[in-house]
């Protein structure tokens, strides 16, 4: 099997895929580097795998919660992508000359805390967590007019071009039709509605002129009464291992339109966000999403 950039040997048969260590990267065109909050969870992992395949990019750093029983291991060995030469740490302080960049899919506590130490030390964020309240958002307004900042509830190629459809289908069929969002997740996932389903009923809202926290109706129960046309709904599903499903319907009497995404692998939201931070490298302060990633506003 040939070569392939990025790799120092490909998997063969019954042989280990052995990635190029940090120390080897580091010479390939002087690549960004990354330090991937949480790296042990979910996406951490995902995370991971995705910036050892790309160009451009390194671990840098590896973080964990303190206590955690993989503090010192090798990140690389410990998620099968070979050693690369990263020991996990516990603290953004004790590795802050290691990385130029953070990549953050971990809880909104967590993200704050990260994005101050950010601030604090002129480093660029990407940021995928989702459930910021109003305060929180605040917060990543005031970090973003110091620092670069993408934040997006959806790293996706694939979701944030039907955010651009949304606002299509808003326009033409949006006044006539009553608007619903369907989406699922993994049980583990904690907030409700995903912040993806947030995010497109913000397109859909801001398209036709209202405000979405006047008009969302998140679920229903007992009896509710007519339907409402303004108003626009949320339904929600937390079973198994569902990657993320989001589906809006546009339903007149006689027809319905349905635009839908689902997603198979959690590598695609990791592209993504590696995809979001090699585009960050050439902004300066600010804070952006997907949009301005792909070119889409």
């Amino acid at each position: 099997m040939a070569a392939t950039a990025g790799f120092s040997k490909r998997a063969q048969a019954g042989k280990t895929v052995s990635f190029l260590n940090r120390d080897e990267r580091v010479e390939m065109d002087n690549p960004i580097r990354v330090a991937v909050m949480g790296c042990n969870g979910r996406m951490g992992k995902v995370l991971l795998e995705a910036i050892s395949h790309a160009e451009g990019v390194v671990v840098g750093a590896a973080l964990e919660r303190p206590g955690s029983a993989v503090i010192g291991l090798d990140a690389g060995e410990l998620n099968g992508l070979g050693r690369l030469g990263v020991i996990i740490s516990d603290s953004l302080d004790k590795v802050r000359d290691e990385f130029d960049l953070i990549i953050d899919f971990t809880r909104p506590e967590v993200t704050l805390a990260n994005l101050a130490f950010a601030r604090a030390h002129h480093k660029q964020m990407v940021i995928g967590t989702t459930g910021f309240d109003d305060a929180g958002k605040a917060a990543l307004k005031a970090a973003a007019g110091e620092i670069g900042i993408v934040f997006a509830s959806n790293y996706s190629v694939g979701v944030n071009l039907v955010f651009k459809l949304l606002e299509q289908a808003a326009k033409v069929m949006g006044d006539y039709t009553d608007i619903e969002i369907i989406e699922g997740h993994h049980r583990h996932k904690v907030d409700a509605p995903s912040g993806t389903a947030l995010s497109m009923g913000e397109v859909v809202a801001k398209t036709l002129g209202r405000d979405l926290k006047e008009c969302a109706v998140y679920g229903r129960e007992g009896i509710t009464g007519e339907r409402d046309r303004n108003t626009i709904g949320f339904a929600t599903i937390r079973a198994g291992d569902l990657v993320g499903e989001h589906t809006v319907m546009f339903a007149d009497i006689g027809e319905r339109v349905e635009i839908s995404h689902k997603a198979s692998s959690r590598l695609t939201f990791a592209n993504g966000a590696v995809r979001a931070g090699k585009w960050l490298k050439g902004q300066g302060a600010g804070l952006y999403d997907m949009q301005d990633v792909l070119g889409l506003k």
